[in-house]
């Protein structure tokens, strides 16, 4: 075959250092418009980011051209330079050093995309922790959860 083609839907979930409620209304959209520029410049497609304070939810289509961690590397790096810049809230920001991807399947991607777009109604029943772990044993990641929130 002298082509290589695919196209991988990714849910992607990552939170704040310690967990902290940093993300403030007045930076969000921003954020997330700044999150689709570099999954563009990465040659990934953004169809979905959205989340709330201290964390965010990404679905894309991932690059047939980076590995995950590599995009993550530069969603990270990137968005916590960035948001360092809009204010002495935020000069301390940073990522956990870790993330979630799970693998969603074309028939899923609308159900997933609307569970992103309302993210804010959702954590007002369940928390983020509580949401993580729940996705961890969907998809039968192991885990430690001592690791987990740092």
């Amino acid at each position: 075959m002298s082509q290589s083609l695919s196209k991988l839907y990714t849910h992607i979930v990552f939170h704040t250092k310690y967990f902290h409620n940093i993300i403030k209304p007045d930076v969000e959209k921003e954020l997330y418009a700044y999150f689709g520029g570099i999954l563009k410049e990465n040659k990934s497609v953004p169809i979905a980011i959205n989340g709330i304070e201290n964390h965010v939810h990404i679905l894309c289509i991932l690059s047939k051209n980076i590995a995950l961690a590599d995009l993550l590397e530069e969603l990270k790096r990137n968005s916590s330079r960035w948001i360092k810049t809009k204010g002495t809230h935020y000069v301390d920001f940073a990522w956990q050093g870790g993330y979630g991807g799970f693998s969603v399947s074309q028939s899923k991607v609308d159900v997933v995309k609307r569970y992103i777009e309302n993210q804010k109604e959702h954590h007002k029943t369940e928390t983020f922790k509580e949401e993580y772990i729940k996705f961890l044993k969907e998809y039968g990641i192991d885990f430690n959860e001592d690791y987990l929130w740092t």
